[in-house]
């Protein structure tokens, strides 16, 4: 093999292996879920859809323009994991402090021409997509690879872009089809498993927020 596809394969796994642990694809699918309970088929494959293609902005905006963004405003990553572990903790407050089937049961009865789709889709980049999804870990994960780079137009740096570039899209992929099929895999625990699925998932989300959010803190105070 030559030694350019070699160094190719070997940044794209390394980039794969750094961005599965912040995005958890599998764990974060588990997350939002309840979030799916009414929708058809069709509407969830579309709904699966936006946040991949939303996840997919955020990653390719992160990698390009995160830095400059950050610095044009004047925030810091650990200031970032501070709000995005709070915006998470909110997520996994309201899905333990409410009956979500019921909630959103009786929202629709109340809006009979709103489908469930459109009672969500006003979710699908927040929270969902952004912080649950792809949030700052996985932002500061970005930069760090990114820095890796050397000077731009150089081949190192087309060579290690790509890698990465290529990491987002298994990334997204990996999203797709595990957003899409979790719930096939919960109907299985059937109604009592799910709904146990469903809370121990948002005490997972809750509990998630609170250690990116402990995570930003510490890094403000240098503790």
């Amino acid at each position: 093999m030559p030694k350019f596809y070699e160094s190719f394969l070997h940044d794209v796994f390394i980039a794969i292996i750094a961005l599965f642990p912040v995005v958890n694809p599998i764990g974060s699918a588990f997350m939002v879920s309840p979030y799916f309970e009414n929708l058809t088929g069709v509407e969830k494959r579309r709904a699966v859809t936006q946040i991949t293609l939303y996840a997919f902005l955020i990653c390719i905006i992160a990698l390009f323009a995160g830095q400059w963004i950050l610095r044009l405003f004047g925030i810091s990553i650990p200031v970032v994991q501070l709000a995005g572990g709070i915006m998470i903790c909110k997520m996994g407050w309201e899905f333990l402090s409410s009956d979500q089937k019921k909630t959103s049961a009786e929202d629709l009865e109340d809006n009979p021409e709103i489908s469930a789709y459109k009672h969500i889709a006003n979710k699908l980049f927040y929270p969902i997509t952004f912080p649950a999804t792809t949030g700052a870990g996985t932002i500061s994960v970005l930069f760090t690879l990114s820095a890796h780079s050397t000077a731009f137009g150089s081949p190192a740096y087309y060579l290690n872009t790509g890698a990465i570039i290529v990491a987002i899209l298994v990334m997204c992929v990996m999203i797709y089809i595990f957003y899409l099929n979790t719930k096939t895999i919960i109907h299985y625990l059937g109604p009592n498993g799910e709904n146990i699925v469903n809370r121990v998932s948002a005490f997972l989300v809750f509990c998630v927020g609170l250690q990116i959010g402990i995570g930003g803190l510490k890094a403000i105070f240098k503790l």
